[in-house]
Order: C-alpha cells, then sequence, then structure tokens
C-alpha cells in the first residue's frame, strides 16, 4: 500500500493532506523519516505520524437502534446520520446495510465490507426482515384476514410491475401488527400497507436476518460477533 494511502485510512487526513504531511517531515516508516508518497508501506512496517503509530482500521460491522428523525445517507442534510452516531475510528467509511426511512426507528446494519453488505442485501437470498407497525386504522376480522392472504399471496404496489414475495402478517392489537418481508423495495411496509387501504403511523425494525435488537437502548450501537457476521 503507498504511503499516502496509508495515512488517509488510519488519520483525519485526505489523501493531499496527507501528501503535504509527509513534505512537511511529518511522518515517519520504521523509525526513519519519509517524504515520498508513494512509498510502499510492509504489512509489518512501523508507521508514526507526529510521534503517534498508526494501526490500520479491519473490517467493521456494526449493530445499530436507530431512532427517529436519523437518516441512512452518507451525505450530510437536514438531518443527523446514523453513521454520525457510531464513536469508532473513521466511521464515516461505515455505510447502512439497507436503509429505513428517516421516521423509521430500529435495526439497521452498517459497514465498510462491500462484499458481506451484498450478501446481506441481494434479493436472490430474501433475509428476512420484521417490523412492528402501528397503523392508522384499525385492522381485524375478514380485513385482517385478507390482508394476510393478500400479504403471503403477493400484492402489486403502485408503480410496480411485479407483485411483492409472500409476506407474513401477525396482528398484536385492533391497529398494532407484525409484518416480516424478504426483500427491501423503497419505502416497502409502508407501501404495502398504503396498498389494502390503510397507512402506517409509526414503524420499527426489529430484526434483520437471526439478528435482533435485544437490549439495545434508542441510539446505541455494537459491534457485531465473529459468529453473527458468518450468520450471513
Amino acid at each position: 500500500m503507498r504511503l499516502d494511502r496509508f495515512l488517509a485510512e488510519t488519520t483525519p487526513l485526505s489523501r493531499s493532506q496527507a501528501k503535504k504531511a509527509l513534505a512537511q517531515g511529518e511522518v515517519t516508516l520504521d523509525g526513519d523519516v519519509v517524504k515520498q508518497a508513494a512509498s510502499q508501506v510492509a504489512d509489518d512496517a512501523r508507521v508514526a505520524w507526529r510521534g503517534e503509530r498508526l494501526m490500520l482500521v479491519g473490517l467493521r460491522y456494526v449493530m445499530l437502534h436507530k431512532p427517529a428523525g436519523v437518516e441512512c445517507s452518507a451525505r450530510r442534510g437536514l438531518y443527523a446520520r446514523a453513521v454520525d452516531l457510531i464513536d469508532l475510528p473513521k466511521a464515516e467509511r461505515l455505510h447502512p446495510v439497507g436503509r429505513l426511512d428517516v421516521d423509521t426507528t430500529g435495526l439497521v446494519l452498517l459497514s465498510d465490507d462491500g462484499q458481506w453488505a451484498h450478501r446481506v442485501t441481494s434479493p436472490r437470498r430474501g433475509c428476512p426482515k420484521t417490523y412492528r407497525a402501528n397503523l392508522g386504522r384499525p385492522l381485524a376480522g375478514e380485513a385482517l384476514a385478507n390482508a394476510v392472504a393478500a400479504f403471503r399471496e403477493g400484492i402489486l404496489l403502485d408503480g410496480e410491475t411485479t407483485p411483492t414475495r409472500p409476506a407474513e402478517l401477525k396482528s398484536l392489537g385492533p391497529q398494532d401488527v407484525r409484518l416480516t418481508i424478504h426483500e427491501g423495495r423503497y419505502h416497502q411496509v409502508r407501501r404495502m400497507f398504503a396498498a389494502i387501504g390503510n397507512h402506517v403511523a409509526a414503524l420499527h425494525r426489529e430484526t434483520v436476518g437471526p439478528l435482533t435488537l435485544g437490549d439495545l437502548p434508542e441510539g446505541g450501537w455494537r459491534e457485531l460477533t465473529e459468529a453473527e457476521v458468518a450468520a450471513f
């Protein structure tokens, strides 16, 4: 790996800033000041910037309990970003693995491992995701039975040409339901209930694949275990 890239991956410096730091003699490689950006860094090399030893950050896998008012976006906008809640080095390199809209709470995965993220989100794998929804109108009796059947068979969402994959709907109360889907279309849960003449007042994602939030508090996060990463 080039030395300027190594600095960019282990410090707050950009590649151009790393080159300036090198030119100013702020960087040592195995104890010697090095100013050449193209110098190669061996796996066992000791690199220091302003006297502080630098270590490469490996791939990270994080679970976040996303609060409302936080968006899953790489760009800064009107709302706080999910990645801003993660206190890890180079946290800005983490990307949401499947998004929730700004008003939806619950389980969000973030990682800088693109291949793993693809495994989790690939439509072919059909990773199950379970949501708890509070509905704007009661859903019970015959209407509930019809909704359960429609979601199980798949419904055609507005503006789409293929029906949704079979989904499992369970009633928890007159306006409280749990829905498990196996794909991730844009605003899918909200659009599914709109398709049957209801609407979602509040939405919370409880699970992604084998992972659940457990006792993780709202706004809290933790890194996944090796077993949890391998489960996908």
